[in-house]
């Protein structure tokens, strides 16, 4: 499975209950006009992410997707026909956005539930699969996901975490925890 990630914020000219609404009304359009290969989207928000150059809260934005290939169908659907308007007043109302893609790595998705999420990187001189390895235990909770990002997209450090809880994890993993806000999922 992989997830597409859109991090944004709005501008100074618009509420932030305002823009809530807004994100919700364009992903329950989203949702009604499916393309194919997507799985549901879920936006959260977190407060001083350092990866990005935008002052208090910003949004994150995961679509669900099966695979690359649905990639270019969200990507239609999301700016056209009935998701346009939704989508242009939002985009209208943005201060600043950048995205990436992950990969789910270990667990099974639930955004919904997540309370924190974790960026890491992995040691420098560790192997990747003695990294997925270390990881195993930790991430066989329930409601934890890891999310590895594809090639080089994406802003911020290598992996995610996300969980119902605080992760502690070894200081050799560089780890950030930001509490995360539920704004809006399609999957309860």
């Amino acid at each position: 499975m992989l997830a597409y990630v859109f991090w944004h914020w709005p501008n100074d000219r618009v509420s932030r209950n305002e823009y809530e609404n807004d994100l919700q009304r364009f992903h329950e359009t989203l949702a009604v006009n499916k393309s194919a290969g997507f799985n549901g989207s879920t936006v959260l928000s977190l407060h001083g992410a350092d990866w990005l150059n935008a002052p208090g809260t910003v949004y994150e934005e995961w679509y669900l997707l099966d695979d690359s290939a649905a990639m270019d169908p969200l990507n239609h659907a999301a700016v056209h026909d009935a998701c346009e308007e939704p989508h242009n007043r939002v985009a209208r109302n943005a201060g600043g956005g950048t995205g990436g893609l992950y990969r789910l790595r270990i667990g099974a998705p639930n955004l919904a539930a997540s309370t924190f999420a974790t960026w890491i990187s992995k040691p420098e001189k560790m192997a990747y699969k003695d990294f997925y390895q270390s990881l195993e235990v930790p991430c066989a909770q329930s409601g934890v996901a890891l999310w590895g990002r594809q090639m080089t997209l994406g802003p911020t450090t290598e992996f995610c975490i996300h969980s119902p809880g605080e992760m502690i994890l070894p200081s050799e993993y560089g780890g950030k925890s930001y509490p995360l806000k539920l704004i809006w999922t399609e999957r309860g």
